[in-house]
């Protein structure tokens, strides 16, 4: 047998592991932090443009009608994603604050701060295309359905959490005061998720599950699918370039931030 295909060593595999942490945790350095995220914007959004695009041609030009909601329905295609994305972030930020309540790290309260502001515009979206599916299919702009309800409950959350952050001006505590409202609101996430299935609700239930095919036609699922990708990629890069600002804001005294070519020019 070579050498080459011998299995590692317990000693190896143990040095490796400590050095893949090492690699991690130095992320968690402001400046490093700094430069992934600059390095990381311009993919992001080059790929983001490119499947939104995709996907919304897909789904206005090529997926069919619907036997019953007509042409309707094509609001799903933005409707769905922005409602994906709005609950994920609000658990983003429970986690990313829940870390820093434990670990005490910066950046996790940082990177908590930066979702806030995605995650709010996307419940927003999420509301107001709600609301233009609703009007020909209901007949309403709005009703107080479980869910309908229990998404303006989460945007009132985020518009909270941001409330809160700027009424506190020693960002320690706004950092504190905010972690545990995110950690508190994260309980309305499964509430918006299983409200079709506890209530009996105007608002039809999932198409797409783990425990079962989805129900739709091909162009639609793949119109459906990259247009969420496109748009999680693009809530990524919003968040990373907001990231960057809060860190040259609260890291403005540091001699990395003054080192920066973009602000020494």
């Amino acid at each position: 047998m070579s050498s080459s295909t011998l299995p590692a060593s317990p000693v190896t595999a143990a040095r490796i592991a400590p050095a893949w942490r090492a690699k991690l945790w130095a992320f968690a350095s402001p400046q490093a932090c700094h430069a992934l995220a600059g390095r990381l914007l311009p993919g992001l959004r080059l790929a983001a443009l490119a499947l939104m695009a995709a996907g919304l041609f897909i789904g206005l030009a090529l997926a069919p009608s619907d036997h019953q909601q007509g042409e309707a329905y094509r609001i799903m295609f933005v409707h769905v994603p922005t409602a994906w994305v709005a609950m994920v972030l609000y658990l983003a930020m429970a986690f990313w604050g829940a870390l820093g309540l434990v670990l005490n790290t910066r950046l996790s309260f940082m990177m908590m701060q930066a979702l806030a502001p995605t995650g709010a515009l996307a419940a927003f979206l999420c509301l107001w295309t709600g609301a233009l599916w609703g009007r020909p299919t209901w007949g309403a702009w709005w009703a107080w359905d479980a869910r309908l309800t229990s998404m303006l409950l989460l945007l009132f959350l985020y518009v909270g959490f941001m409330a809160l952050q700027s009424a506190i001006d020693d960002p320690r505590r706004a950092d504190r005061a905010g972690a545990l409202v995110a950690l508190f609101g994260a309980l309305n996430v499964p509430v918006i998720y299983f409200s079709v299935q506890w209530w009996n609700t105007l608002h039809q239930g999932a198409s797409i599950t783990l425990r079962s095919a989805p129900t739709l036609a091909t162009p639609m699922l793949a119109a459906l699918l990259l247009c969420a990708l496109g748009l999680w990629l693009h809530a990524a890069a919003a968040v990373l370039a907001r990231l960057r600002c809060i860190l040259l804001q609260r890291e403005r005294h540091s001699a990395w931030v003054a080192r920066l070519p973009e602000l020494s020019a």
